[in-house]
């Protein structure tokens, strides 16, 4: 299935298609190095998306076709087959438990009980037209008890897992792979991007003492919310980052292409930093453009928004009861987490600490991808090569383990295939 991606030529490629750019890396694995070498990197910007979801399926194909070309042409490899993430308000999350009684005569739980639990929790009925994309296991209870991250060789007569269903909606996927279709590139997998860009910026100690990822995408927020290494909470709010850039383009009565500009040259979400004199000659920006205004101003408009984005964040934390309770405090990921004072505006609405979140450092051309933009990408990457080397161990069976994370049909049905190489 996977063909020469992951046996020939070791390279994976992975797309991000995101509503304001879509961005790929191809890395080349097995290069002497413990890490992953990124060979080609590209971020255009994108076109036919809307808050995560395709409403033109042309313009998306013509995104998409420019970033893989680009990359391509950097890496010297032309892919067949792409990992791709999926984001927008359409992701449906479903808590759900499987139940089922130990195998074995003395009690032992092996690892086909932990496989059988998993898929018990699996046997849900998903709403119409939707699919299931990730399973996301929490906790296990062994007999009466709970709270075990591993229950393999314990010994127990029932055993029980908590997880998380992630499902998304059938005809955007389906749409996904007619855009990479229409170019001749299949899809490997679908990729929840806040679970992705969580596992490029979070580490095991931030997890473990309770943190929220927050991923500033174009058209959506994405929320993760892990506590005690437990995925808590998920959510995806229906603003961004583009939401701003449109907010400046109406007050400045300028094209978006200009308020995009000005944003990323000038921006800032700190009004109360920046001098009243302080002007910007929109002139210098575009050449249709005349007149100047006050920086200020721009500042007081990204504040407005930014300020929302974090309202509705923190109406989330309060839902699950962790309103300033999140020791770890959050991370900012995403592109519009590099605006000055972004940082501190969050920390002030909700009461935490806050920092910007960089993807783990890689090798190759890191200079390009050590951007919080990249953070969904990179972890795509991460997640794929974690499935890949539970297979080498030879840890799962059939393509199925219970740390790892449901990729999708395709997927399963890759490592399956790859597995068959193993000696």
């Amino acid at each position: 299935m996977f063909k020469n991606q992951l046996i020939k030529k070791e390279y994976l490629s992975l797309l991000d298609i995101g509503s304001s750019n879509t961005r790929c890396v191809i890395a080349q694995l097995g290069c002497n190095e413990d890490k992953p070498r990124i060979v080609g990197v590209s971020s255009v910007p994108s076109v036919g998306m809307r808050r995560g979801v395709i409403i033109d399926l042309e313009e998306v194909t013509a995104s998409v076709r420019l970033a893989l070309e680009t990359a391509s042409r950097m890496a010297g490899f032309s892919p067949v087959e792409v990992f791709v993430s999926v984001g927008g308000t359409h992701l449906s999350y479903t808590d759900t438990q499987g139940v089922i009684a130990i195998g074995r005569a003395d009690g032992e739980v092996e690892k086909e009980d932990i496989e059988r639990v998993a898929q018990a929790a699996q046997a849900v009925h998903l709403a119409n037209n939707y699919e299931l994309l990730h399973i996301i296991p929490r906790k296990f209870i062994l007999d009466d008890q709970a709270g075990i991250e591993d229950p393999l060789g314990m010994s127990g007569v029932r055993l029980e897992m908590r997880g998380t269903l992630i499902s998304g909606f059938s005809p955007h996927l389906r749409n996904l792979a007619k855009a990479l279709q229409n170019i001749g590139i299949e899809v490997s997998g679908y990729i929840v991007g806040s679970l992705a860009s969580a596992k490029a910026t979070l580490n095991k100690r931030q997890e473990e003492l309770g943190v929220a990822l927050l991923d500033i995408g174009g058209g959506t927020t994405s929320l993760v919310v892990y506590e005690e290494r437990e995925l808590i909470h998920l959510a995806i709010l229906p603003i961004g980052g583009g939401h701003i850039t449109n907010d400046i383009a109406i007050g400045l009565r300028t094209s978006i292409e200009t308020a995009e500009k000005i944003k990323i040259e000038f921006g800032s979400a700190l009004p109360s930093e920046i001098d009243k004199k302080e002007q910007i000659n929109l002139a210098e920006i575009d050449s249709k453009e005349e007149g100047s205004v006050s920086r200020k101003h721009i500042a007081e408009i990204i504040e407005a928004r930014a300020e929302e984005i974090f309202f509705l964040v923190e109406k989330e934390l309060k839902k699950i009861n962790r309103s300033a309770l999140l020791p770890a405090g959050v991370v900012l990921a995403g592109g519009t987490a590099k605006l000055h004072g972004m940082v501190d505006l969050a920390k002030k609405v909700l009461k935490l600490p806050a920092q910007t979140g960089f993807p783990v450092e890689l090798s190759g051309l890191i200079d390009k991808t050590d951007d919080p933009a990249f953070s969904t990408v990179i972890g795509m990457l991460l997640w794929v090569i974690d499935e890949k080397q539970l297979v080498e161990k030879k840890e799962i069976k059939n393509g199925n383990n219970w740390k790892s994370v449901v990729l999708g049909k395709k997927v399963k049905e890759a490592l399956k295939w790859f597995e068959k190489f193993l000696p």
